[in-house]
């Protein structure tokens, strides 16, 4: 699928960005070889990643496909970077 860029507004810059976590960031997992799973969230098609910087931390996204006639748009909805626990869980399943 090709992705044609980012979807970034007041609606979810903010809340992605309260954890700290960068647009930069957001994007180089997103756009790198993420672990990419479904959400199971009620009212909308929402996907999870977890992915590493080109730092070395992980992050843990939450995000959707926009589609329309001519792009597909990544649209973050919240990001964080992950615990220790969580990394320890992830590597250990990979």
């Amino acid at each position: 699928m090709k992705i044609d860029g980012f979807e970034w507004d007041d609606g979810n810059w903010p809340k992605c960005g309260k954890h700290g976590v960068s647009r930069n960031d957001i994007e180089q997992v997103l756009l790198g070889t993420p672990a990419v799973m479904s959400d199971p969230h009620p009212d909308e098609p929402r996907m999870r990643a977890i992915g590493k910087t080109t730092q070395g931390r992980y992050v843990f996204l939450v995000f959707m496909l926009r589609k329309t006639a001519h792009t597909t748009l990544l649209r973050p909805i919240s990001a964080r970077y992950m615990h220790q626990k969580e990394i320890e869980y992830y590597e250990n399943q990979n």
